[in-house]
């Protein structure tokens, strides 16, 4: 199993960045790639926001390899707060609504925020 030190990997302990995430995303990415397990520690960490997760882990699930059962056998999270916790899983929830069915997804946000024609 790959041991990520987030905060090595972003040299930061906020994690807070789009770039942050996607280093992360990278870095991960290679190993589930061959299907190695890794996991993510977050000690250290002492901010994390959305845009950092989407990009860190959200993208994963743009893969059509990475099933949520692949990803949940794959990869774990370590050290998370529990105030985080909701974020990581409203970011897991969205990504899995958004790459289901992107097209429609971003159909209904545009409406949502334009509205109909």
């Amino acid at each position: 199993m790959q041991h990520i030190i987030i905060r090595n990997v972003i040299n930061s302990e906020l994690a807070v960045s789009t770039e942050s995430g996607m280093k992360v995303f990278e870095l991960v990415d290679t190993y589930l790639q061959k299907k190695e397990k890794v996991e993510l520690d977050f000690a250290g960490i002492t901010i994390i926001i959305t845009a950092f997760l989407n990009a860190a882990i959200g993208s994963l699930y743009s893969k059509k390899e990475y099933t949520p059962q692949f990803l949940n056998e794959y990869l774990k999270l370590e050290n998370v707060e529990k105030d985080d916790r909701i974020l990581f899983r409203d970011v897991i929830q969205r990504a899995k609504e958004y790459f289901a069915d992107r097209e429609s997804f971003e159909r209904n946000s545009n409406d949502a925020i334009y509205g109909n024609d």
